[in-house]
């Protein structure tokens, strides 16, 4: 293996507080109950319609009414992305690993272009990742592999020579598809319907901390390209 690409939210990066600030600050601007904090959570890796929708579930996601609370919930993201947000404990490490051997990470992701450069922004990592996919790059976002070949192909490498790490069956499947193989992060934000068979998915390997992360990655890609320089 030569390269780990990353999905973004809930895998690479745990923006879940800021998402439940958000949705709870509109709640409360609309005299509405409070949603629970992991009831949001289940919904992060389902995008800004499925949070919003949480909020107004009588409104059908086209009405544009809904549109417009969805975008003053992308407006407010956008204005403070990273005040809760961080890389999830124990991945700082792990991207420094990668770095220390010259093993190029990335993002492949189905959030817009706009936020994800925003929030890598905030996070000083810009500089240090070596490829940024988002839907506005493809025709067909995951689960279709195409943003994978091209992740691949702006690395100058084969989709096969890349691990893809994701928390949603989307990513596993787009993966698959473009047989890369594939790591469950079942530490993110598994959506409701799909984490009580984490097995259905299909994945290579089922990971459920960020250390266990670590130590596979360090099995799969670092020990291989140290014995081969």
């Amino acid at each position: 293996m030569k390269a780990v690409l990353f999905d973004l939210d809930g895998t690479l990066i745990d923006t879940a507080a800021d998402f439940i600030r958000i949705i709870q600050q509109m709640c409360r601007e609309e005299g509405r109950a409070l949603i629970e904090p992991e009831l949001i959570r289940t919904q992060v890796s389902e995008g800004a319609r499925a949070m919003v929708k949480l909020v107004y579930p009588e409104l059908q996601l086209e009405d544009p009414v809904f549109l417009q609370h969805r975008q003053r919930f992308l407006d407010m993201y956008g204005a403070d992305i990273a005040v809760d947000t961080d890389l999830f404990d124990g991945m700082y490490p792990l991207l420094e690993k990668l770095e220390e051997n010259d093993i190029p990470w990335g993002i492949v992701t189905n959030k817009p272009r706009w936020l994800s450069e925003a929030l890598l922004q905030a996070l000083n990592l810009s500089e240090r990742c070596a490829v940024l996919v988002c839907p506005e790059d493809v025709t067909r976002t995951k689960p279709d592999p195409e943003p994978m070949y091209l992740a691949a192909k702006q690395l100058n490498l084969a989709a096969e020579d890349c691990i893809y790490v994701g928390d949603h069956p989307r990513d596993i499947d787009a993966g698959r598809h473009a047989q890369m193989p594939t790591i469950l992060a079942a530490y993110g934000y598994l959506p409701l319907q799909y984490k009580d068979d984490l097995n259905a998915w299909q994945a290579d390997h089922i990971v459920h901390t960020v250390p266990e992360l670590h130590q596979l990655i360090q099995t799969l890609v670092l020990k291989q390209h140290t014995a081969v320089s």
